[in-house]
C-alpha cells in the first residue's frame, strides 16, 4: 500500500451538514455523521455510515477495484423508485490504515444517483 503524502494528499474530515442521497424519489441514504474525503486533485467524496444507508435498497455485486492508497473496494447496485443503477455505491471493507475512518461507510457515484444533496442546518 502507498501512503498519502505531499505528492498525493488524502484528508478525511467530519462533514457538519446533512447529506442525502436520492434515487427514483427514494432517500437511499441520509446522515448528519458523514465524512468527506479529499484525495489529491479528485473531487471530494462523501462517505456515509452504513447505519444511515437503506441497505435494503442495495445489492452487493461481484465488481471490485483496488486503490493503492485506500485498499480494495466492493460495490453495490442501488435500487430506488423502479430505477436500478449498477455499481453505484462502494465501500472499503478493510481500508488501509491511513484511511481507516471510512470503514463501515459507503460512497455513491453522483452520476449514478439522482442527487447527493448537502444541507446546512
Amino acid at each position: 500500500m502507498k501512503e498519502p503524502g505531499p505528492d498525493h494528499p488524502i484528508t478525511i474530515t467530519k462533514n457538519p451538514h446533512r447529506i442525502r442521497v436520492m434515487l427514483g424519489g427514494f432517500i437511499v441514504a441520509e446522515t448528519t455523521k458523514g465524512l468527506t474525503l479529499r484525495e489529491a486533485t479528485l473531487p471530494p467524496v462523501h462517505y456515509i455510515p452504513r447505519e444511515d444507508v437503506r441497505m435494503d435498497l442495495l445489492d452487493s455485486t461481484e465488481h471490485r477495484t483496488h486503490c493503492p492508497y485506500k485498499g480494495d473496494a466492493s460495490y453495490f447496485t442501488v435500487n430506488g423508485g423502479g430505477l436500478v443503477r449498477e455499481n453505484a455505491a462502494w465501500s472499503y471493507e478493510e481500508p488501509a490504515p491511513a484511511v481507516a475512518a471510512i470503514k463501515e461507510h459507503l460512497a455513491f457515484y453522483p452520476e449514478k444517483v439522482d442527487a447527493i444533496e448537502e444541507f446546512q442546518e
